[in-house]
């Protein structure tokens, strides 16, 4: 409850405030254990196990420390030799005892490496999962692009980082207690001193680890910014034009510039953090100087024994080093879940599973129809397409024609159902698309994007990626490249289907921009079911006869299926059976090519004005 105006809030409840903010960071450790666990549950059992078996070490060594010093000065005086043998009796002792704690260090060392190499690939494909099952909206989302960069950027370090401070934590607790048990002999205001003094180190610890956290947040945008000018400056498909317009040096100034910023914030907030780690720190050392003083005093007084000494000013530096490391380590798994937060803020990105079961429509060969659609993109004002209503029948050809930005590549991503209509249905078949299985709408539809993927892969892998289900089947590369006419040039690479393309791997030829072209447009053929193709400017870098080719041959080859197509050329679309003209996201008018010239419309304007430019 809120005290009233008048009242100021109590120190105590600011202070319990801070702290349930604190803890309430902790509430992933339980998940990141169980991501671990789940990721190798035997190399998990023996880290804990030998963690624990560690912890248990110093303290036997630093006992059998003092039986040595005791043993050596009795030796002296004595001078004899059952003395002296069980002197070298308790340094074979301590030998074995550090040789078995080397070993139980190398143990958990290779656990570490194993455990870090299979939790970052789980992951990362935890992460690439989560992708496979996002929106296209989400990839179109600035904001969403900050979270994922944030879940890839250290995610997969944190979970292992988590479990281990936890066993570290474990470790050091084991040994705190042994060490405990013996300073408790000599003094329990040695105990309370041991812990008190590592405390506002801690404090100072986790306060700057949460700032560095917000700044890693906030500064996400940039490090993106930092990205893409690398990908710029560094890729062979951008590196022509950046050379050519001596884009490099604005570029890498602009690189330069973002680092020079995020560093000014960086070195600020590690001088900060280095200056009060390091005066916090004097009370640590303080005190352990206090506590060897003390225990000095009690050996010159001979309260105790010189070997009694040698293990108490060991215990207590071993105490408070694993004091300040438990507390670090909590400081750590502090850090560690505030970026782990950012993993699983991305894993819980709300997802509208598909819902659809259809895998044929209530009105078979009836075609598609679209219904009154509209769509409005995320945060835009104005619709991107507003009260679309147009039929197409098995076998009809359409074409969309329109200025860039009036709906065109809209209407072709609602009918792939890569959006869903903000008013309004489409329909294939009959059936709301919506109410389509995914896989048996994906099966009917063969898609060409002016902006296709030219895959790093073999000639037959760019094929064969059109048809998972067909990837590997030379018959149909073959089939596919022939009604794409991507055959004849196939035929003259080193090793046809098995030619590596692109840069990027050793022995990667480069195509011609017509050449992977008709590798795409083969791509949408490999798909036999599709009778719904859909080929969204993927011929624009063509010369005109040589796109009137192939939307001819693209047009013979599809007879039976139903085409929607763009182009910017109207010799091109004249050859749709029907053609509709958008503008501002409307239909302003429909009809063939030669029905819309006997109208004096914007059809017929953009035609003539093109036709002007041939003359």
């Amino acid at each position: 409850m809120t005290p009233p105006p008048d009242q100021p809030e109590l120190p105590d409840r600011a202070l319990l405030l801070r702290l349930r903010d604190f803890f309430s960071v902790f509430r992933y450790s339980g998940r990141a254990a169980h991501l671990v666990w789940q990721t190798s549950r035997g190399l998990t059992i023996a880290l804990v196990v030998v963690s624990v078996f560690a912890g248990l070490m110093p303290a036997a060594i630093a006992v059998v420390g003092k039986w040595l010093v005791d043993g050596v000065i009795l030796a002296a005086q004595t001078g004899l030799y059952a003395d002296r043998r069980e002197a070298v009796m308790f340094v074979l002792a301590e030998a074995g005892l550090v040789v078995i704690l080397a070993g139980t260090q190398r143990v958990i060392s290779v656990c570490q490496a194993l455990l870090r190499a299979l939790l970052g690939n789980r992951v990362n494909v935890m992460i690439l999962e989560k992708a496979l099952t996002l929106d296209l909206r989400h990839f179109e989302d600035s904001e969403f692009y900050d979270k994922m960069t944030r879940a890839r950027r250290q995610a997969s370090q944190r979970p292992l980082s988590l479990v281990m401070r936890n066993v570290g934590l474990v470790q050091n607790a084991i040994s705190l207690v042994s060490y405990g048990a013996i300073l408790l002999q000599f003094s329990s205001i040695a105990v309370i001193a041991l812990a008190v003094a590592a405390v506002p180190a801690f404090i100072a610890e986790a306060k700057y680890s949460g700032q560095a956290f917000r700044l890693f947040r906030w500064r996400t945008p940039e490090a993106r910014q930092q990205i893409y000018l690398e990908t710029l400056m560094a890729r062979e498909d951008y590196v022509k034009e950046v050379k050519l317009l001596s884009l490099g040096p604005m570029l890498l100034g602009r690189y330069n510039g973002i680092f020079r910023r995020l560093f000014a914030e960086d070195k600020s907030l590690t001088l900060r953090r280095g200056l009060w780690g390091y005066l916090l720190g004097l009370l640590s050392t303080g005190a352990f100087y206090a506590a060897y003083a003390w225990i000095a005093l009690a050996a010159i007084a001979g309260t105790i024994s010189i070997g009694e000494m040698t293990m108490y000013v060991l215990v207590f530096k071993q105490g408070q080093s694993a004091l300040s490391a438990s507390l670090a380590a909590v400081g750590g798994m502090y850090e560690d879940n505030l970026y782990l937060s950012n993993l699983y803020e991305y894993l819980a990105e709300p997802v509208t599973p598909p819902s659809g079961t259809a895998s044929q429509g209530v009105k078979p060969g009836t075609g598609i129809a679209f219904e009154g659609v509209s769509f409005l993109y995320p945060g835009a004002e104005t619709a991107a397409v507003s009260d679309i209503n147009f039929a197409l029948l098995p076998g009809e050809k359409l074409a969309l024609v329109g200025e860039n930005g009036s709906g065109k590549t809209t209407l072709i991503k609602l009918l792939t159902r890569l959006y869903q209509p903000s008013e309004g249905r489409i329909t294939l078949d009959g059936t709301d698309l919506q109410d389509w299985d995914m896989s048996a709408l994906r099966t009917r539809m063969g898609v060409i994007f002016q902006d296709f993927v030219r895959y790093q892969f073999t000639v037959g892998e760019n094929i064969g990626v059109g048809d998972v289900d067909a990837f590997d089947n030379r018959d149909r590369w073959a089939s596919a490249a022939e009604l794409g006419m991507a055959a004849s040039f196939i035929d003259e690479l080193p090793n046809q289907f098995d030619t590596q393309l692109g840069r990027w791997f050793a022995g990667g030829r480069e195509l011609s921009l017509g050449q992977w072209q008709k590798l795409a447009l083969a791509r949408s053929f490999m798909r036999q079911s599709a009778d719904i193709m859909v080929l969204d400017e993927p011929t624009a870098s063509m010369d005109a006869e040589a796109e009137a080719k192939i939307f001819t041959h693209f047009r013979d080859a599809t007879e039976d299926k139903m085409a929607v197509l763009i182009s910017h050329r109207f010799s091109t679309v004249r050859m749709a059976d029907r053609i509709l003209v958008l503008s501002k996201g409307q239909v302003i008018e429909s009809g063939s090519h030669a029905e819309l010239m006997t109208e004096d419309g914007e059809y017929k304007r953009l035609f003539t004005l093109q036709a002007a430019g041939y003359v």
